[in-house]
């Protein structure tokens, strides 16, 4: 090889997809390069030009239009252009164009084409171009259980149940002839069908009683055998329709500590999943995690339990289960630190002296919560409230509350966003009026609120009233265009971190400094724009990808971008769930920050893509809710 030669190789081995290839490969494709030199504000491709090579920037800057003059991409030194016109046409597609004087590697059609018959990675790196970041999102979990079985695979039997006149005994009786732990209680009534048409029975799902009900109210109490089996059944149980997924069950039973949840198809009971049917699963330990937390007597066991949460969101990551159930998981762990604080906090002080509904808020009530985490809290109060007569109990309550959560891992909010603020204890008649005041008066202290109190959810007490409080917000800001503007323009103040030609822009400063802050300028301001749209839609879900969900049906984004959206925020949070799962197993405080060198050409150049969907979408929400500044 000629001097020059062995430069143009040594320049390719440094960047996909050549960097994937043998030396020896490579070495051959050099010697196939022509170069060519072009000045600043030069054409290299016009639409519709034949192509026979495949371009690679050695030096300089060229950016990429699509067929209507729009920019689509902004490259530099190491990338490539010109693979799908190859690909699909030998015609250009996407025009290319120099910013700066720039030198270019033209290899020939000939040698891409032998390239991407040999080397799969060669061929997937430049086929899947428009589609990368999907496919990057989709491949990561193709292989977990949780993600694609639905929830009647995990049903073993017909359900088993007794009409609601039956008695406790029969009740008994029956789960011990079919062997069951559970039985569903069936309410019957009479139908008409018209005027001289047979009667038919119509069911409908009255309760269900299972072995510890009769444990604890039967046996227990005395109650006599012959009372009705509605007397001690649970009434309206949480139930689950067929179509969802192992993984959903799974949370639900999380979420509401139970064992036996009925699955229901059209509203008619077709089996009972219990928390031994899911065993198997590989994500059964965080089952056991929110029944441990429950079984603690006092705060100093549960702070022991912290060990335990980090090995279990490993295990979920080890496994691949996706950010939506991570998030999910963690988010019901830690829920259910609070509702145990809050037991305990009520055995201490004794029964409050009137309702009251604990809120979490942020990241734990959209269900995004990770192990790195603070705590964010507040409380709704019933309306009798009176600051002198009941200002003393809940202020304890709160400081219990908080301090346990800070025992047991979830550190004090550095903003002070805790119930432990007398600001964030408020009836429900002033938390209505302080979220009007915000959404009239959407000044920036009230913004930077907005983004954290309207993602909110009740976790112990009259958790209906987060629900009431939840529309009430929706409703409201949906009809506010000023206020839509004004939260759209907080939501761009944090930026993903690109640079000009798509290089990364990391932290200067600080103990994190050379790296980047994939929740301050990722997952955050992801959340932040997806939140914005679902107010403008009256959304009242809380998840971010559940509200994307909401925003895609009503057609307010342009075509595939809440997809874009959808598979940029899975992808990062994922990158940012591997990096704090492996700080973890390394014995290393875990961290919202990582170093680019630190990750694969694959995850460097899919963040890439993630965060270029990110400056994408802040660019719409711009142009889509204008700011008057009025």
């Amino acid at each position: 090889m000629q001097a020059e030669q062995i430069e143009i190789a040594t320049f390719l081995k440094q960047y996909p997809p050549f960097s994937s290839l043998p030396e020896k490969v490579v070495d051959e494709v050099a010697c196939e390069v022509e170069i060519s030199y072009f000045r600043a504000d030069s054409d290299i491709f016009t639409f519709g030009d034949e192509i026979s090579d495949l371009c690679v920037i050695r030096s300089g800057a060229v950016e990429i239009y699509r067929r209507n003059g729009d920019l689509y991409n902004r490259l530099s030194e190491g990338e490539l252009f010109g693979q799908l016109s190859l690909l699909m046409s030998q015609r250009v597609r996407l025009p290319a164009r120099t910013i700066e004087d720039s030198l270019i590697y033209f290899i020939p059609e000939a040698v891409f084409s032998s390239l991407c018959e040999r080397f799969d990675s060669f061929a997937y790196f430049v086929e899947v171009d428009d589609n990368r970041l999907h496919q990057a999102v989709s491949s990561k979990h193709e292989s977990s259980d949780l993600m694609v079985s639905k929830v009647t695979a995990l049903i073993a039997r017909p359900p088993v149940w007794l009409d609601t006149t039956a008695t406790v005994c029969q009740a008994a009786q029956k789960m011990t002839e079919e062997g069951v732990s559970s039985l569903l209680i069936m309410h019957s009534d009479v139908v008409k069908k018209g005027e001289g048409a047979d009667e038919s029975v119509a069911q409908s799902l009255a309760g269900i009683i299972t072995d510890r009900d009769l444990r604890t109210r039967v046996v227990a109490p005395g109650l006599d055998l012959d009372s009705p089996v509605t007397a001690v059944m649970t009434a309206a149980p949480v139930t689950l329709d067929a179509d969802a997924y192992a993984f959903e069950a799974m949370l639900t039973m999380l979420r509401f500590n139970l064992h036996h949840l009925p699955i229901l198809q059209k509203d008619r009971p077709v089996g009972v999943l219990a928390t031994s049917d899911i065993v198997r699963y590989e994500s059964q330990s965080s089952l056991y995690m929110v029944s441990n937390i429950m079984r603690q007597p006092n705060v100093e066991e549960l702070a022991k339990l912290q060990p335990q949460i980090s090995a279990c969101f490993v295990r979920m990551v080890s496994e691949d289960a996706n950010s939506h159930m991570i998030g999910s998981a963690m988010s019901v762990i830690g829920r259910t630190f609070k509702q145990r604080l809050l037991e305990l906090a009520e055995e201490h002080l004794g029964p409050p002296p009137l309702p009251y509904c604990f809120l979490a808020l942020g990241s734990m009530a959209r269900d995004e919560q990770l192990v790195v985490t603070d705590q964010d809290n507040a409380l709704i109060l019933d309306n009798s409230y009176q600051p002198q007569q009941h200002g003393e109990y809940f202020a304890q309550l709160a400081k219990f509350v908080s301090d346990g959560l800070d025992r047991c891992g979830y550190t004090y909010c550095a903003g002070n966003i805790m119930a432990t603020n007398p600001q964030w204890r408020k009836t429900r008649r002033q938390w209505e009026a302080t979220f009007s005041d915000w959404i009239e008066n959407p000044m920036p202290e009230a913004l930077l609120n907005c983004s954290i109190f309207f993602d909110l959810d009740g976790v112990w007490g009259k958790t209906d009233w987060a629900g009431q409080l939840n529309a009430f917000i929706a409703r409201k800001a949906q009809r506010s265009p000023k206020f839509l503007a004004s939260l759209a323009r907080n939501a761009l103040n944090r930026t993903p971190p690109l640079g000009f030609f798509k290089n990364f822009v990391m932290e200067q400063d600080g103990q994190h400094r050379n790296s980047i802050n994939l929740k301050r300028r990722g997952t955050a301001p992801v959340a932040d724009l997806i939140r914005v749209h679902a107010l403008a839609v009256g959304s009242k879900v809380q998840n971010s990808f559940e509200r994307l969900d909401d925003v895609e049906k009503e057609n307010i984004l342009p075509t595939g971008k809440a997809a874009d959206l959808r598979d940029a925020l899975e992808f990062i949070s994922m990158v940012r769930i591997r990096h704090q799962a492996a700080d973890l197993e390394a014995g290393q405080e875990p961290s919202n920050n990582v170093k680019p060198e630190m990750l694969t050409d694959f995850d460097r150049r899919n963040l890439k893509e993630a965060f270029q969907v990110l400056s994408n979408s802040q660019r719409f929400l711009r142009f889509r809710y204008p700011y008057s500044g009025r």
